[in-house]
């Protein structure tokens, strides 16, 4: 997806326990055609938990026949995008080649390096009017050391990915460790992200293992040392204690977090790099057409002019 800045709403939670730094009420960012995403970062208290720099919800909606999603060919330095859907389906295609439709469950990297471009539509099979899209996408800032590592994409069938299935609670685990069970997926920092279900009364920990860490609440509500979060909200916790999460009713939840970076990132449009320069350089790179094309694509979003 594509990101500009857009203003906070006011934030009316209290905290639920000492361990609880912020909670984030996600804005909700027309992207066109009918269609909207709710923001939970970049967000003006917080900019990174672990790598995670940039989480939307899309979704859920509903599209009319011959509707869908069409993002057109974009580009990104210094990050990897994490497409998760719950429903519906999605054609990602970039320039390095890499043609794959996106299906409920599966883990789809997309390492941005030096720079890639890519585009995000639905397919034509699923504009018939009988389908809808619901999902997370994320950014994962890049450790300075891989900054400008080759581009590169994973994909994970849903089948691949560990499953846990006991007392109410289902997670699968989309990358890192979780639960005892770990992903498969490469990674370039240590970071956490699992989709966690709970039934009603059903409760799970959220360990102190990773040094960042934070709960997207995307349908129901959860009790956290006696106060309640309804969805959405993303729930950002203090590092050190082991948070137990309980569902008042059914509960949809994502869990992230991982190791801090070794400072701050720059962030501007689909760019982020640790050097204010390399965005800059970014900015001219994508305007004067010197990122390769995505095949099979003949149109572009322009570099924005704010």
């Amino acid at each position: 997806m594509s990101w500009l800045p857009s203003a906070d709403p006011i934030l009316g939670d209290k905290r639920s326990c000492d361990a609880l730094e912020l909670v984030v009420i996600p804005r909700v960012r027309d992207l066109g055609g009918g269609f909207a995403v709710r923001r939970a970062m970049p967000n003006e208290k917080r900019q990174l938990v672990g790598p995670f720099i940039f989480f939307d919800q899309m979704g859920p909606v509903q599209f009319l026949a011959g509707q869908g999603v069409d993002v057109r060919p974009h580009p990104h330095i210094g990050l990897a995008t994490v497409t998760y859907l719950f429903d519906g389906r999605v054609m990602h295609r970039d320039s390095e080649g890499n043609a794959m439709e996106i299906t409920p469950g599966a883990m789809n990297l997309m390492t941005a390096g030096r720079g890639i471009a890519h585009s995000e539509r639905t397919p034509q099979s699923a504009r018939k009017g009988h389908e809808g899209l619901f999902g997370i996408q994320s950014w994962i800032a890049l450790p300075q050391a891989y900054e400008e590592t080759s581009p590169s994409f994973q994909h994970f069938d849903a089948g691949d990915l560990p499953v846990i299935d006991e007392g109410g609670i289902w997670a699968r685990v989309i990358a890192g460790s979780a639960f005892g069970r770990v992903s498969p997926v490469g990674m370039l920092s240590e970071w956490l992200y699992a989709e966690v279900m709970l039934e009603p009364t059903a409760s799970v920990p959220l360990d102190a293992d990773h040094e960042e860490r934070a709960i997207y609440v995307v349908e129901g509500e959860v009790d956290i040392a006696g106060e309640t979060f309804e969805a959405p909200r993303l729930l950002i916790f203090r590092p050190g204690d082991r948070i137990t999460v309980r569902a008042t009713r059914r509960a949809r939840l994502m869990f992230l977090g991982g190791s801090a970076l070794e400072g701050p990132r720059y962030i501007w449009w689909n760019f982020v790099s640790s050097r204010r320069e390399r965005i800059e350089q970014a900015k001219e790179e994508w305007k004067s057409g010197r990122f390769a094309p995505v095949p099979g694509e003949t149109e572009f979003i322009p570099l924005p002019e704010t």
